[in-house]
């Protein structure tokens, strides 16, 4: 008997052109991953009558739910589709490099996952990336995560007919420790780690006579995260306290020369506190929130630039 391994699991999509329609002939392109929890749930609908004998005799699955995370780390090319879709904006250049800001175009996509051991297929359709997360900490990858929200799920034994697959980008990860990031326009060389999340507060919509969710509407953008730096000054805290807008912009530099510039113009702290825990090292987290700049039209900037 066969036993299905993550060793053996791919991960694939293909953007729709109608909500919760996998296209004729798809090209799926490949999702580089490192995990994933995308599945199906359902609620349930029990009945609330009442027997003599205690017992329950009526139950039913209600509306499903295609939910889940895609865990990776990031490599310059592989998600740029992704990124535009979480961005809901679209990715500009005069040449190069390119550009993109927070826009207001939803799009849906049809996520496929291969079971090489045991060629099982699972799609959902329907899919929208809600939010997406990247975590920068000393001497590692530079990692992150998607956020779903689909429509519905189905397995298969085959691949789509007429289907056909693209060949996964092959850049490094990006580390740590290439790189560059400014704070206030200066740089500074204290961060230990750094959080950036992006939301889309999508939320599924159900009506009556459907299992399944319409399409989720666009709520607000946000941009939030964390910088974890060593206390050697109150600079950063004075911010806080005094409610002072500044800037943080960094640059993920992969072991080609590749670049991600991010670009947050306009961000005011949320918290400061150098906490002591021991002997060790003070360090200080400091929680953000990115807010829009009339300069980039936008509270976040992506740049992609290659070697």
């Amino acid at each position: 008997m066969t036993i299905a391994t993550g060793a053996r699991h791919d991960m694939g999509y293909i953007l729709e052109s109608t909500f919760g329609t996998t296209p004729s002939n798809p090209t799926i392109k490949p999702i580089r991953h490192t995990g994933t929890t995308l599945g199906l749930s359902k609620d349930s609908i029990e009945s609330e009558e009442l027997r003599e004998d205690r017992q329950i005799a009526h139950y039913r699955h209600g509306n499903k739910a295609v939910n889940g995370d895609i865990n990776f780390e990031l490599s310059y090319g592989s998600f740029d589709d992704l990124i535009e879709a979480v961005m809901c904006g679209t990715w500009t250049s005069d040449g190069d490099p390119e550009t993109i800001v927070t826009g207001t175009t939803a799009r849906s996509f049809t996520i496929e996952r291969h079971h090489e051991d045991i060629n099982k297929y699972i799609r959902s359709t329907g899919c929208s990336f809600n939010s997406m997360s990247l975590s920068i900490a000393p001497n590692s990858m530079v990692t992150g995560s998607f956020s779903v929200i689909g429509k519905d799920l189905a397995t298969a034994g085959s691949a789509i007919s007429g289907s056909s697959y693209s060949a996964a980008t092959t850049t490094d990860p990006f580390d740590s420790f290439t790189g560059a990031i400014t704070e206030g326009g200066s740089a500074i060389a204290v961060i230990t780690a750094l959080e950036l999340n992006i939301e889309n507060g999508m939320e599924a919509q159900y009506v009556v006579g459907d299992s399944t969710t319409l399409q989720p509407p666009l709520a607000k953008s946000t941009v939030t995260g964390s910088i974890t730096a060593y206390f050697e000054n109150t600079t950063l805290i004075d911010k806080f306290i005094n409610e002072t807008s500044s800037a943080i912009t960094f640059t993920l530099t992969d072991a080609a020369g590749n670049d991600y510039i991010f670009n947050m113009p306009n961000v005011k702290y949320n918290s400061g506190n150098p906490e002591v825990g021991g002997p060790g090292a003070v360090t200080v987290t400091l929680d953000f929130i990115a807010l829009f700049n009339t300069g980039i039209s936008s509270q976040l900037q992506i740049t992609k630039d290659d070697a």
